[in-house]
C-alpha cells in the first residue's frame, strides 16, 4: 500500500475515524478480481470474501459498483451467497450493474433494472461491419443487456487492435446516442446517462454515510474516483484507492492510496478492519 501524498494519509485516518458510518464502493474487475483474458471467467480474489463479510460488520454497507450486468457479477462473485452471510451478521450488501443503471441487494433479491437505452440495438447489427473495416474482425463482441463491450485482450495485437476501434466505434456510437467508455483492451458502449459518480453518490445519500471509500482499477472508475473527492470537498470523509495497473496511469493521479491489484484492495480492507 502507498500513499499517493502527506495528505492522502490524512483522508485515511480521517475514514477510518468514522469507519462505523463508512459505504465502501468496490470495482468488480481488477479491484475484487483479476483481469483474465476471458470476460466470463473472471472470480472474486480468494481473500475477498472474507475480508468483505469481515467488513460488513463494521462499516455502515458495502456495494460492488460494475460495469457488468448485475446478474454477472452476482453470479460469478457468489454475491447471493455472501450478502445471505452478512445479513445472518446484520449487515448488508448491494450490486449497482452496469455502471449502476441496475441495482441489487442481499434483502431485496430481485435485480431493478430499465429499458436498454434507444439505439443500442442497431448499434450492435450495424457494428460487426465497423470492426471488419478496422480490420479487428475476431474482437469479442460481449452484450450485456444495457451495454455492449468490445474485448481486444484475446488478440494477436490487442493493443493496436484497440486502438484502431476507439475512433470508429465512437463514431458509431455517437450517431446512435450512445457514450463510449474506453478500458484496458475493451471499450464499453452505453447510455451516457448513467455512470460510476452517480452510484456513489446515490449510495452514500441513501445510506446517510458519514464516509466513503471507493476502490478501482480502470477508466470506467473515473467518475467515481471524481465523486469521492467532491464530496470530501463538501466535508465527507473520503478515500480513493487505484488497484493499480500500468494500463490505467491515469488512475494513480486521482488516487490517494495505490496498491498492488485485488491482492492489494483485499491487504488494504484487512487493514481497515486491525486497525479500527
Amino acid at each position: 500500500m502507498e500513499f499517493t501524498s502527506d495528505d492522502a494519509r490524512a483522508h485515511y485516518d480521517a475514514v477510518r475515524d468514522v469507519l462505523r458510518g463508512t459505504v465502501v464502493g468496490l470495482d468488480f474487475d481488477g479491484t475484487l478480481s483479476p483481469v483474465v483474458d476471458d470476460p466470463e471467467a473472471a472470480r472474486l480474489h480468494p481473500g475477498a470474501p472474507g475480508v468483505l463479510l469481515e467488513l460488513a460488520e463494521v462499516v455502515r454497507a458495502v456495494a460492488v459498483i460494475t460495469g457488468r450486468p448485475a446478474r454477472q457479477a452476482i453470479a460469478m462473485g457468489d454475491l447471493d451467497a455472501l450478502g445471505n452471510a452478512m445479513l445472518d451478521r446484520g449487515a448488508e450488501l448491494f450490486v449497482f450493474g452496469q455502471y449502476g443503471n441496475e441495482r441489487w441487494s442481499a434483502t431485496e433479491q430481485r435485480i431493478r433494472s430499465p429499458r436498454p437505452p434507444s439505439g443500442l440495438a442497431t448499434f450492435e447489427r450495424e457494428l460487426p461491419s465497423v470492426l471488419r473495416k478496422a480490420g479487428a474482425p475476431d474482437a469479442f463482441i460481449e452484450e450485456k443487456g444495457l451495454a455492449v463491450a468490445v474485448h481486444t485482450r484475446r488478440m494477436d495485437d490487442p493493443t493496436g487492435a484497440f486502438e484502431r476501434l476507439v475512433d470508429p466505434i465512437r463514431s458509431l456510437a455517437e450517431r446512435h446516442h450512445l457514450a463510449i467508455e474506453p478500458g484496458r483492451n475493451v471499450i464499453e458502449i452505453r447510455s451516457g446517462d448513467m455512470h460510476k459518480g452517480h452510484a456513489v453518490r446515490t449510495f452514500v445519500a441513501e445510506q446517510e454515510a458519514s464516509g466513503v471509500i471507493f476502490g478501482g482499477d480502470d477508466l470506467g472508475d473515473i467518475e467515481a474516483f471524481e465523486a469521492v473527492r467532491a464530496l470530501r470537498a463538501d466535508g465527507l470523509p473520503g478515500l480513493v484507492v487505484c488497484s493499480a495497473s500500468h494500463e490505467a496511469p491515469d488512475l494513480v493521479e486521482l488516487a490517494d492510496v495505490v496498491v498492488d491489484g485485488p491482492a492489494g484492495v483485499v491487504e488494504l480492507l484487512g487493514g481497515l478492519l486491525l486497525q479500527r
